[in-house]
């Protein structure tokens, strides 16, 4: 069984910077690092399947603050999935186009068809985060997106998705030495912008916003993981085990082979 475990009770959960640190028996150094390996083997052969079956899908939702590693589990997570077997939707600032149609639209035209693994970095859960602590949209509208999106997921799953929610919860102290770290690189600080700092100065009502998202939103056709990320290497490991043992237990199957196709078996000149 996985180490980690969906918020089936969440009502009450508190995101605390002690919660950000694992308190699992994992494996360590170079034996965490060789187990990881083993769980992208056993996920790259199930969406081997998945795509030669295209009758189901896996959407896997990766939904964090600034730093978290959204990009880092991708990369570490599914970076060796052949590209046919696997589509990532990064959610940014909507377009003026987007804010035209209703909130769900940009997210449903990204959904995973059958056969494919479709990693969402951000997600339509913004619309009940960002939109709360910036007060873009008024406290009726975004109260009762917590509804729509049961329901959009629940619609989902009766469609033949199956949906893992994850998020990646860090420090306060750990994201202030990641920010630290991003200024210091070259190859990092572009991605850096001073809005990062005043989302950072409300940390406080973040943490109330993801706190209610997880309470009103972690259902049983889509639970929440929270996976504690101040260490890498662990949150990529917990999230990698949950995507092997789900992909597992949907046991995708390869289609059998054409009967006059087989019939030219050992007969190919």
């Amino acid at each position: 069984m996985a180490t980690l475990k969906p918020l089936i009770e969440p009502k009450g959960y508190r995101l605390t910077d002690d919660g950000a640190k694992s308190n699992f028996d994992l494996p360590k150094g170079g034996e965490r690092k060789e187990e990881l390996e083993e769980l992208r083997d056993r996920i790259e052969k199930q969406a081997q399947a998945l795509s030669a079956e295209q009758r189901r899908a896996l959407l896997v939702v990766l939904q964090g603050r600034d730093t978290a590693g959204k990009d880092g589990t991708i990369r570490k997570v599914f970076g060796d999935l052949n590209p046919a077997y696997c589509r990532v939707a990064t959610f940014k600032r909507p377009t003026p186009l987007e804010l035209r149609h209703d909130y769900l639209w940009r997210v449903h035209a990204v959904v995973p068809p059958a056969g494919v693994i479709g990693i969402f970095n951000r997600s339509h859960y913004e619309d009940v985060l960002v939109v709360r602590v910036h007060t873009l949209v008024p406290e009726k509208d975004w109260r009762l997106r917590y509804q729509h999106l049961n329901d959009f997921e629940r619609r989902l799953s009766d469609c033949g998705v199956t949906i893992l929610k994850f998020m990646l919860h860090i420090s306060k102290e750990e994201q202030r030495e990641r920010l630290e770290e991003r200024l210091a690189d070259p190859a990092k600080n572009w991605k850096f912008e001073v809005g990062d700092l005043k989302e950072r100065a409300v940390w406080d009502d973040y943490t109330a916003a993801y706190e209610e998202m997880l309470e009103r939103t972690s259902t049983i056709w889509a639970p929440w993981y929270v996976v504690p990320a101040d260490k890498k290497s662990v949150r990529d490991y917990l999230v990698a085990e949950v995507v092997a043992e789900t992909l597992e237990a949907m046991a995708p199957q390869f289609p059998a082979g054409d009967p006059e196709a087989l019939a030219y078996r050992g007969k190919v000149e």
